[in-house]
């Protein structure tokens, strides 16, 4: 990897792209540390310095954000409203036959469906910047802090529509600098910019797990997550890149006097074919029923039971939920995402075969067959990631202060990973000395 970022570095046009890269970047970082108008940021720092303040509701948009949310800066809702508008839509897609229409249409449907996902972050990030702003007024966002409720100290309606314009303004400025990434950098913007967020909260995790440690200054216990850190990425890197390869033989055909076909190709069909979607989804929707629950009223015997069981990340009925939730979004996004009838069309259409299975329906029902017997690894795997966290909990006594596990591991690895075949793709096209050796 470090071979390919050095090569990359002596290509002046692949130079430019990086320069260009980490100058978005930078603006990004910059943007992450700049206060909106309205907020006293003497409380919000006063209140970061909480140790329970990490472990709210937010704390997955907190992440996202790169810790900007709850500074409350003018980059808080971060990419979290364009990630969410991208899998609605895609979702959609699947309903909506309109959409469907759309995605087959090539370069110009996916332009339209880009343009109604760029409608729809617009949408989601004014919705979820009133809420921010109310949690915030409201002193919800940091329980526990004794100036939480003067985060906002003027609470008048100008006030208000002044934060949440400048939130929306900040994800339409942050979705713009990753469109820039795509078209004049390096690798997907909207993926590097979420690497990115996830990166830059890691040393200050692994500092509070250095202070918070007792063996040795902390020192043993820094060095342990380190360890298994390498360990849960060299293990992500493993599955990630493993798949099942189903093999294809296209018949030879005869067009005028030229030959065509008769090569042998395959499908590759990874082990974890949804990615992280399904973490993320199963974490967005356990937040729900914490979410009524904190800004419903009174004490009554559902809000009790959410508050004591859907709330704490160690808890056995939250655990064994998140768990549930991430296996069945795992089948879901994959049945939505891959469909065995389709590909078995066009494998049919263009004289392609699996050897020993019969084209067509036979061939649909072999692809599903394979395709939910990797599924189950894959799910589990997820699963059992995702919980890392919490095993941190139990062992650290800081699950927030835990980065190797959960989403933020899967999406470094997966970004990374893409980012470095982007490179190598690029150079191989530049270079071709490994060729004529």
């Amino acid at each position: 990897m470090l071979t390919a970022f050095a090569r990359a570095f002596k290509t002046p046009d692949l130079r430019k792209k990086l320069l260009f890269t980490l100058a978005i970047i930078v603006v990004y970082r910059i943007g992450t540390h700049i206060p909106i108008p309205g907020v006293d940021y003497k409380n919000v720092q006063q209140c970061m310095d909480v140790a329970s303040s990490n472990r709210g509701l937010f704390s997955l948009i907190n992440m996202f954000s790169g810790g900007a949310l709850l500074q409350i800066t003018i980059f808080a809702l971060g990419i979290m409203p364009y990630i969410t508008a991208s899998i609605i839509l895609q979702l959609l897609t699947v309903v909506i036959p309109r959409l469907e229409a759309l995605k087959k249409e090539g370069q110009a449907g996916t332009a339209k469906i880009t343009q109604y996902t760029r409608y729809l972050t617009v949408a989601l990030a004014i919705l979820q910047g009133t809420g921010l702003v109310a949690t915030a007024r409201s002193g919800a966002l940091f329980s526990g802090c004794p100036v939480a409720s003067q985060i906002v100290p003027d609470q008048s309606i100008f006030t208000t529509i002044t934060m949440v314009v400048t939130m929306t303004a900040g994800t339409g400025v942050v979705m713009w600098l990753g469109e820039l990434i795509t078209d004049r950098g390096i690798g997907n913007g909207m993926s590097i910019l979420m690497f990115i967020s996830i990166a830059a909260t890691f040393p200050s995790a692994l500092w509070t797990i250095k202070l918070q440690g007792k063996l040795a200054g902390g020192w043993i216990e820094f060095g342990t997550v380190i360890a298994v850190g390498l360990v849960m990425v060299g293990l992500v890197v493993f599955v990630e890149q493993a798949q099942r390869r189903i093999p294809v033989q296209y018949a030879k055909r005869m067009i005028g006097r030229r030959s065509y076909g008769g090569t042998s190709t395959y499908i590759p069909l990874k082990v974890n074919q949804a990615g992280v979607i399904p973490v993320i989804f199963a974490s967005s929707l356990l937040y729900i029923p914490s979410l009524i629950a904190q800004f419903s009223g009174g004490n009554s015997g559902w809000k009790t039971w959410v508050q004591s069981n859907l709330t704490k990340g160690d808890h056995p009925v939250y655990v064994a939920t998140y768990f549930l939730l991430i296996v069945f979004f795992a089948f879901f996004y994959v049945a939505i995402s891959f469909n065995p009838e389709e590909v078995a069309d066009n494998m049919k259409k263009y004289g392609g075969f699996i050897p020993g299975i019969r084209a067509g329906r036979p061939t649909a029902e072999y692809l599903s067959y394979v395709l939910n017997r990797i599924t189950w690894p894959g799910s589990l795997y997820l699963g059992l990631i995702a919980l890392v966290p919490t095993m941190a909990l139990v062992g650290f006594g800081a699950s927030q202060n835990f980065p190797f596990g959960g989403t933020s591991i899967l999406i470094i690895v997966g970004v990374g990973l893409e980012t470095v075949k982007q490179i190598e793709s690029q150079l191989q096209q530049r270079n071709y000395e490994g060729f004529l050796r």
